[in-house]
């Protein structure tokens, strides 16, 4: 298990620290209420330590990732990244990243506790290809600030995203320090992350706490993650699911040509829908666990994938629902408890 780049300065700082995506990262820093509400009103600062990065490069590498993922990279211009599904040849969701053009190689983002199965999965097709991927994940670490004044937060350390749009990436200079300032690319996410070498990361996260951050941890950041209707893999996407079913559309291209798994998505596509549906749940009492069925009319029609409780009570869930009863304001079962469909983002 990797280690988050911050975690003997925050542990020391008094942050609670557990395993989070595969690595040792605060879970909170004391008040996971409050950590949550500047989530949703502020501005909050959160290690990215399990966040990994794949380097791609050599001269056949935008030719090979375009066929490898089921979002456009052969179009993609430099400085700006898209969200993507790695299939296998049936269509099931291998793993999920975020693929970055940096000009002269391709940089992947993804969770470090897929991050071995990804590379494996993407190596296994480097066949006469002049493609080499290199896990460059300890020697470019990322700190996050998410809310809604998370822009104004980073001007006040010194660093400007407030022209950068959704999945765009711009190099800088702060403090004599060389940064990559990224805007997350997710439609229901606005965020931010600044990528820069791990000698420097405590620097970076005491400006931006001198800024008016607020430090969050993973607690907060997964109430967050649900409010948002965010899905993550290994818990809400998994290979059993069909990418036109996790309501994931920017993760597709239809334009883009052959990928590994596209006659799948095209034949869904060509169907018209889909059986089930990703959407919300508020749930009569305690988070249910995952894997609880939803139930309608008497029959099984889904099941939760994540669930958390709110501060001030409210528990939300996000799971599949079955499209024929998946309207926003029906009752449903989960368990032993009542519940209604929400749409996503939950309303608060």
């Amino acid at each position: 298990m990797s280690v988050a780049t911050l975690q003997d300065k925050l542990t020391a700082s008094g942050a609670l620290t557990g395993s989070y995506r595969g690595a040792e990262t605060p879970a909170s820093f004391g008040d996971t209420s409050a950590e949550f509400d500047a989530l949703q009103h502020g501005a909050a600062v959160f290690d990215l330590g399990w966040q990994a990065k794949l380097q791609i490069s050599g001269k056949d590498r935008t030719r090979w990732l375009n066929g490898m993922i089921t979002n456009n990279i052969r179009d993609l211009a430099p400085g700006r990244g898209v969200y993507a599904f790695i299939l296998t040849p049936q269509g099931h969701n291998q793993g999920d990243l975020i693929a970055y053009n940096r000009g002269d190689y391709l940089l992947a983002t993804t969770d470090r506790d897929q991050v071995e199965k990804v590379t494996s999965v993407l190596k296994k097709y480097i066949i006469m290809d002049k493609v080499e991927i290199e896990d460059i994940s300890e020697k470019l670490v990322s700190i996050g600030v998410a809310g809604p004044k998370a822009a104004e937060t980073l001007t006040k350390a010194g660093i400007d995203a407030s022209q950068l749009e959704r999945g765009e990436l711009v190099d800088a200079v702060w403090r004599e320090i060389e940064i990559t300032v990224v805007r997350n690319s997710h439609p229901q996410m606005d965020a931010c992350e600044v990528w820069l070498a791990p000698e420097n990361v405590e620097k970076l996260w005491d400006a931006l706490v001198a800024a008016g951050a607020t430090p969050v941890g993973s607690g907060a950041l997964e109430m967050y993650r649900i409010v948002r209707g965010v899905p993550r893999y290994g818990s809400d996407l998994r290979e059993r699911d069909l990418p036109q079913e996790t309501g994931q559309e920017h993760a597709l291209n239809f334009s883009k040509g052959c990928y590994i798994g596209q006659e799948i998505v095209e034949r869904i596509r060509a169907r018209g829908n889909v059986h089930r549906t990703f959407l919300g749940f508020e749930v009569e009492g305690e988070p249910p666990q995952p894997g609880t069925k939803v139930r309608a009319n008497e029959k099984d029609m889904g099941e939760i994938t994540s669930a958390t409780r709110l501060p001030g009570g409210r528990t939300l869930a996000i799971g599949y629902l079955r499209r024929e009863v998946a309207t926003p304001g029906t009752a449903v079962q989960i368990g032993e408890q009542n519940a209604t469909v929400r749409n996503l983002p939950f309303e608060l």
